[in-house]
């Protein structure tokens, strides 16, 4: 024990002494520090503090801290990818045990959507969402950076112009702009106008630098070399269906259970035209094409279940 202990220390003196620094004045430190809680290092009472309900309605509570909880779902996700990004060199074992973890997360946020679907009264829910006009979910930053970071942009794009042009420009023809129409004028939606305005730069900045190495061009640089692996182009296919095909298809269930009505659909809270914008089938985002044959393509959407599964 003696002897690792020295050991220790010794490897402490010379990592400090590295970086120019006493050894002594930072274990004085350390003596001094108090210990360490869970409740300290998760900053608990901020993070409680943190769901503020609009309304009165006992079910808003839900709706809130369900949100949140998908936001930090994202920022796992965006980590992974951004490890997968910049990873030198990029090997096939550590891009499919990354796609792992992600794809993981998003069976995580597709089995706890049934909080969303079924686990909050309709009647408080189309009571308390008039309190949260015009927010929506549509304006998660975070997964449209997900979406950005996971294949070239143009992927992303409808009816854009095929001569080469500048992201920024392309910016507008992304497809979620699509759904974001009020459905009386069709005109852009203020929720829309928010979102462009207070984070148009920022993604368009982020298109930029992952223009050569997002994840459907880390998979090209791998499978140019020949050195994807079958494991690992599984993976990006589940990834792709759970992202464009499986999660919208839960927003739809959701939007279905609360805003469905005869004669006419409840309008969203963004004004959103969510008939025509959820549904995967519509939208048709797909982010490695090469991954799938061209059947699949064309009905994608049509079904829940992963092509080729069975």
């Amino acid at each position: 024990m003696h002897e690792s202990l020295t050991d220790k220390l010794n490897q402490l003196e010379q990592k400090f002494a590295a970086m120019g620094q006493d050894m002594t004045s930072y274990l004085e430190g350390l003596l001094q520090a108090d210990y360490l809680t869970y409740w300290d290092y998760i900053h608990l009472e901020t993070l409680l503090s943190l769901q503020n309900p609009k309304t009165a309605y006992p079910d808003e509570l839900i709706f809130v801290t369900y949100h949140q909880i998908t936001e930090l779902y994202f920022k796992l996700i965006l980590h992974e990818i951004d490890q997968i990004a910049h990873a030198e060199p990029l090997t096939a074992g550590f891009f499919l045990a990354r796609m792992q973890r992600i794809n993981r997360y998003f069976a995580l946020l597709e089995e706890s959507f049934s909080v969303m679907i079924t686990g909050m009264e309709r009647e408080q829910f189309l009571k308390f969402r008039m309190a949260l006009l015009p927010s929506s979910g549509f304006q998660s930053v975070q997964f449209r950076q997900i979406e950005i970071v996971s294949t070239d942009f143009r992927n992303l794009l409808t009816g854009a112009p095929t001569d080469p042009a500048y992201i920024s420009d392309l910016y507008e023809f992304i497809y979620w702009k699509r759904g974001a129409t009020e459905l009386a004028t069709q005109k852009k939606t203020l929720t829309l106008r928010q979102f462009d305005k207070h984070y148009r730069a920022q993604l368009v900045r982020l298109a930029e630098e992952h223009e050569s190495h997002n994840l459907y061009q880390r998979y090209q640089s791998l499978a140019s070399a020949g050195e994807h692996t079958p494991e690992l182009v599984a993976a990006l296919r589940e990834y792709d269906w759970r992202v464009n095909v499986r999660w919208k298809l839960a927003h739809l269930r959701s939007a279905v259970q609360y805003l469905h009505k005869e004669p006419q659909d409840i309008q969203a809270t963004g004004g959103t035209n969510w008939q025509s914008y959820l549904p995967p089938q519509q939208q048709q985002i797909i982010f490695f094409p090469e991954v799938w044959t061209d059947a699949e393509r064309v009905s994608w959407g049509q079904t829940a279940s992963l092509p080729g599964s069975n």
